[in-house]
């Protein structure tokens, strides 16, 4: 059973999530406050959190923080801000999806539903965009008949990309990944990177997926194939 946490102060929004999410077969789990979530995180299983962003104790930024510190499921930031600087920070500090309030319980259960199923490829060994096929075990790309072999950071840098797509990815966060939290050089690196990967697949026959750069921010994988 999929383990879903609620972690807001309103307890209307609680309740009217949980009897949403309870009707699709998930299990709920409540948490009043941020200081209140982390220790759920800490004793109970979690595929998924719903993180409402002004909390006390502990805000909601924060707490997404933690989350990808030390585990290893996507989050849902819930907001009542609109600015772009929110919006901006949130995907800062890791979020992969920000809803604003109010908001519609069948399209958040839309894009949860869509989150869950992106989450899976992280632990598959291939990752199918389209017509192309990522294949982690033997670290080959076959993409419409043709093996294409990249070098090994290269790989990596793609792979991770697309195993989160629609996500927007720093540039330190992908050091972070990719190279290590003890890597020397600067982030110049992960533009370079990029580049060639845009390089690579830049063949008009290949419209299965596009990497963009988002102004200010990073980096995230689209997929365009239909």
């Amino acid at each position: 059973m999929i383990h879903i946490l609620i972690a807001d102060d309103d307890e209307h929004i609680r309740k009217l999530l949980s009897h949403y999410l309870q009707a699709e077969g998930y299990h709920v789990i409540e948490a009043a406050d941020g200081i209140e979530a982390s220790a759920c995180l800490s004793d109970r299983q979690i595929n998924l959190a719903i993180v409402d962003v002004m909390m006390p104790g502990k805000d909601g930024f924060q707490l997404c923080e933690e989350i990808r510190q030390f585990y290893d499921f996507p989050v849902i930031l819930l907001t009542a801000k609109d600015q772009l600087a929110d919006k901006e920070k949130g995907y800062l500090v890791g979020t992969d999806d920000y809803v604003t309030k109010p908001f519609e319980p069948k399209e958040l259960l839309f894009r949860i539903k869509a989150l869950l199923r992106r989450f899976q490829m992280v632990n598959a060994q291939t990752i199918t965009l389209g017509n192309t096929v990522i294949n982690r075990k033997s670290f080959e790309i076959s993409c419409r008949g043709q093996q294409i072999m990249l070098p090994l950071k290269e790989f990596e840098l793609l792979f991770h990309l697309a195993s989160y797509p629609n996500r927007i990815f720093t540039r330190e966060e992908l050091i972070e990944h990719i190279w290590g939290y003890d890597f020397d050089g600067d982030e110049r690196t992960v533009d370079v990177h990029i580049k060639r990967l845009r390089a690579r697949f830049s063949d008009n026959s290949n419209n299965d997926f596009i990497i963009t750069t988002v102004r200010g921010v990073g980096y995230k994988l689209e997929v365009t194939a239909s």
